[in-house]
């Protein structure tokens, strides 16, 4: 068996590590050799092992004890390319490594299994059009909305174009659905992660794009704030100032690789750019802020409409 012609797994670039030290130490579960000895991982293994019986469980009349011994010969035959994959790895029995990534990999399927559904892949293209925040779109008349439907890949964002906007601004906005995305403590560690492992391997940069996408349409609180009211941001930070921060700083000296959602974006800049929407956009905002103003502004119309019409009889009466 050939060794790997060069380390796929190594740690994550200083200049990542130094933005943000503690996102790339693993705090729950460690995989692979690298942090097995850290002692702060050692009680999550238990959990572990409970999650790979669970996996195995599905495999059913086939004992677990038959399934796991298979895989581990088929990953001994493996051991030199496997090895040949790490950058710094201590030096491990061949049985004793295969067995680790065999209960690793088994892990990983079945806790993937439980919370995720299956992605797909979409084309890629770099971004072409100006950025602009949430608020700066809403203000051209986009409404952002959560992407309910079934899509194959979970992190896909779909624009809403709608015919006659601009004379027909009442019946609907343009509308950009979008995956929730809920803000935790943890989520700037899970995002660093995910992002450097793309940017360290030939993994397509799916996590990459959706981080670039939410630092374009966040500047700062006041653009969070207009996410978290239309549902597709949940805050449990407390703070939209803090919120705004952790997406602003997440891609910070990242490469681009690729974006896959140009073609959105393209829609987007398209129309914040056109005549029509930003002048339909003032005119909500000016006339058409609140109930009563459209009331009121309809009302108004009726009523010259009508002096109109009364114009005219007269003059055809007299």
């Amino acid at each position: 068996m050939t060794m790997a012609s060069s380390p796929s797994i190594d740690m994550a670039p200083s200049t990542l590590r130094n933005i943000s030290p503690n996102s790339f130490m693993p705090r729950v579960v460690s995989i692979g050799p690298l942090h097995r000895h850290d002692l702060n991982l050692q009680r999550f293994e238990g959990q572990k092992a409970m999650y790979v019986q669970k996996l195995l469980y599905y495999l059913k009349p086939i004992k677990e004890e038959e399934i796991l011994t298979a895989c581990v010969k088929k990953v001994v035959n493996l051991i030199g390319k496997i090895k040949g994959c790490y950058a710094d790895i201590k030096t491990y029995n061949d049985v004793k490594l295969a067995k680790m990534m065999v209960m690793d990999a088994c892990f990983i399927l079945e806790f993937i299994r439980s919370e995720l559904d299956d992605s797909a892949e979409i084309p890629s293209q770099f971004p072409s059009s100006t950025i602009h925040s949430a608020v700066e779109l809403e203000r051209a008349g986009v409404k952002f909305r959560p992407n309910y439907k079934p899509v194959a890949w979970r992190l896909s964002m779909e624009v809403e174009m709608h015919r006659c906007s601009c004379i027909l601004w009442f019946l609907g906005k343009p509308t950009l659905r979008m995956p929730v995305l809920r803000i935790n403590h943890f989520t700037e560690l899970i995002l660093r992660n995910l992002i450097a492992y793309e940017h360290l391997s030939r993994a397509n940069a799916y996590i990459t794009s959706y981080a670039r996408a939410m630092d374009m349409l966040v500047d700062n609180r006041e653009d969070v704030a207009k996410l978290v009211r239309s549902k597709v941001i949940v805050n449990h930070l407390g703070s939209n100032e803090e919120a705004a921060s952790m997406i602003n700083r997440i891609c910070k000296e990242v490469e681009w690789k690729s974006f896959f959602y140009s073609e959105e974006w393209q829609k987007l800049d398209k129309h914040f750019n056109s005549y029509c929407s930003r002048k339909c956009g003032n005119l909500r905002r000016t006339y058409l802020n609140s109930p009563w103003n459209v009331i009121a502004f309809f009302a108004g119309i009726i009523l010259f409409v009508l002096a109109m019409l009364q114009t005219i009889f007269t003059i055809k009466s007299s």
